[in-house]
């Protein structure tokens, strides 16, 4: 029997793989960066062991470090979960070598299965090496890992080298392993996968199929189960696939086996040979719990010979601190709130308080509706979003309800060209008018309990600014003999944290809540609050280029030097932040005066990376 289990990884996974440990008796060790030396998950597990650094290649990608630090705690098993080294052979045979319990697949499995190129040879599928106009659009892809990191789509011939140098360095930095290969791009496709789990004893279940289509940069941002609208002889070739890929390689414990169904025809990807990220949505609908089913596979135990009956539908979206409007930048920062309704799941690494740090994904939580139908699913899923407080960085909560309201995805039309379709129409900014107003009124009866004093001088209203949805708004109101007054609007209520408006015979509450002295959340609404008089010295000249995210200079352009003449959106640097790259291109076609960015460089938002003069 498993008594103390080291979980390989941190943030979500790690404290999601605790709780299941906790309800079992079972002792818990996490490892953590400097970076994530008060992260939740080395809080709440038993015990906790420091791998010094904060990149990811000198710490999570550690492998000896990690066995020693399973050793030195006296974990007696170690449990991988999604990323990192979760599908690195070498690190399972360690871990078995030292003697310890290796929750997952034999090495051998996880050899022929976590890269990509290997996977598809084993299943006779061959990928694309020259590859010529005819075969373009194509996909590069890394070899191992996964989680969108090394992929890029090229379109052009021309431009397939950037992309493969551009994959290679994204792989290396992400998985320790910089192989990538090519194969044809099925545009209109749906991401459709297969939920696999055998034992040691020769049985090998199949936990139903998830649509996961709604994609970012090759990055799952929601998950279904079962994927709708499969018909009968597609999911049977589905099921009959995945077992196949499974029983080649000798599969032990979850996995999953990924397609892309277009046509009618299910295409293979590859097999992940570990725990999904949505593996939540499978736990719902069968109703079973998919890292004790693990622990107890590793223990030696029998899966029963038919698994459990499906019910109902599972919908889980996932929350990530970033900017979808201004192309998907990763946010760091406080996160000062979290929470949703009651009745939804959320795995999360974060709590209140916690720190949004800029080395590691984005992804703050995941949030999981069941309901007995899709449709009750999808708006139970969309309804506590909308409600849930979220507050810090900006982050990618209103894409997800309007995704999840979207016609095409209501009525299970989507496929994995949806954010290129609608990015623009689901990031256009909607803020509600009246929320700079509740922000104003709330601030006012803050200040007034402090010594402000309540003005009665009708000719003089009161003028606050505030920043919202990128754009100023302006708010004037008034202290009266019967209180606060603003145009148009009847305030029935106002004080430092609930503002109650009636506009047009309608009534309607905002909860406001302030952090620091700018950053003010009205409901779902962020504001900044703007200075009365603007500092002139907060001006950049023409054609500066500042960093969009906190992260690391990992490239600039050879040969890019001050003086040296440039073209529109011609790749000039690239930021490493939160695991993915992204490129700063030239605003216009002119010449580089000043270049400030050198690699290894740390760089905050807003800093000033080069400024081009345009010609």
């Amino acid at each position: 029997m498993i008594s103390t289990v080291l979980v390989a990884n941190r943030g979500e996974i790690a404290c999601r793989v605790f709780r299941t440990c906790r309800e079992s008796g079972i002792r818990t060790v996490a490892v953590h960066s400097d970076a994530d030396e008060n992260a939740l998950h080395a809080r709440v597990a038993d015990a906790a062991v420091r791998l010094p650094g904060a990149a990811s290649a000198d710490t999570y990608l550690r492998g000896d470090l990690i066995v020693k630090a399973a050793v030195a705690a006296g974990a007696d098993a170690v449990h991988p979960g999604y990323g990192f080294l979760s599908e690195n052979a070498d690190f399972a045979r360690a871990v078995t070598d030292a003697g310890l319990v290796w929750i997952g697949p034999p090495p051998e499995a996880i050899e022929a299965m976590a890269s990509k190129t290997r996977a598809k040879e084993l299943l006779g599928i061959a990928p694309l090496t020259d590859v010529t106009e005819t075969d373009l659009p194509v996909l590069v892809k890394a070899a191992a890992g996964g989680g969108g990191r090394g992929m890029r789509v090229v379109r052009r011939l021309a431009d397939l080298d950037a992309a493969l140098t551009a994959a290679r360095a994204e792989a290396a930095s992400a998985f320790g392993d910089g192989e990538v290969f090519v194969e044809p791009y099925v545009e209109g496709g749906r991401h459709v996968e297969v939920q696999v789990l055998a034992d040691t004893h020769g049985t090998v279940w199949t936990l139903g199929t998830r649509d996961c289509s709604l994609q970012r940069r090759h990055q799952k941002v929601i998950e279904e189960a079962p994927a709708p609208g499969l018909s009968a002889p597609l999911t049977e070739d589905l099921y009959g696939q995945a077992v196949r890929a499974a029983r080649a390689v000798g599969y032990v414990g979850a996995g999953t086996v990924e397609f892309l169904v277009a046509d009618g025809r299910a295409h293979f990807l590859e097999m992940n040979t570990r725990l999904q990220v949505e593996h939540p949505v499978t736990e719902a609908v069968f109703g079973v719990d998919l890292v004790a089913l693990q622990i107890r596979i590793a223990e030696g135990h029998a899966l029963d010979t038919d698994p459990p009956p499906a019910r109902g539908h599972a919908v889980e979206a996932r929350l990530y601190a970033e900017d979808p409007a201004n192309g998907w930048a990763p946010q760091a920062g406080r996160l000062h709130r979290l929470a949703v309704p009651d009745g939804i799941r959320l795995d999360t690494g974060y709590t209140d308080g916690d720190d949004i740090g800029v080395h590691y994904d984005p992804m703050i939580a995941k949030a999981v509706a069941h309901a007995p139908t899709r449709a009750e699913a999808v708006r139970r899923l969309a309804g506590a979003l909308e409600r849930a407080a979220v507050h810090g960085p900006v982050t990618n909560r209103d894409l997800l309800v309007r995704s999840l309201r979207h016609e095409e995805f209501t009525s299970a039309r989507m496929d994995t060209g949806f954010y290129d379709r609608h990015l623009a129409d689901l990031t256009s900014p909607a803020p509600d008018p009246l929320a700079p107003l509740a922000a104003a009124l709330a601030d006012a009866h803050g200040r007034s309990r402090f010594g402000g004093g309540w003005r009665n001088v009708p000719s003089q209203p009161q003028v606050k600014r505030y920043a919202m949805a990128g754009e100023e708004h302006e708010v004037r109101y008034r202290h009266t003999r019967t209180g606060l007054t603003a145009d148009g609007v009847r305030v029935v209520h106002a004080d430092a944290r609930l503002v109650v408006l009636e506009s047009d015979g309608v009534r309607r509450r905002y909860d406001v809540a302030r952090y620091g002295d700018d950053r003010i959340h009205v409901n779902t609404t962020l504001l900044t609050a703007l200075p009365r008089f603007p500092d002139p010295t907060a001006q950049h000249a023409p054609g500066s280029l500042l960093a969009p995210m906190p992260g690391t200079v990992v490239r600039v352009a050879e040969g890019l030097t001050e003086g040296t003449t440039v073209q529109a959106g011609q790749p000039l640097l690239w930021l490493e932040a939160m695991k993915m790259e992204h490129r700063i291109t030239a605003p216009a076609t002119g010449t580089l005066t000043e270049l400030k960015a050198v690699p290894g460089q740390q760089v905050t938002v807003g800093s000033l990376l080069a400024v081009v003069h345009e010609a």
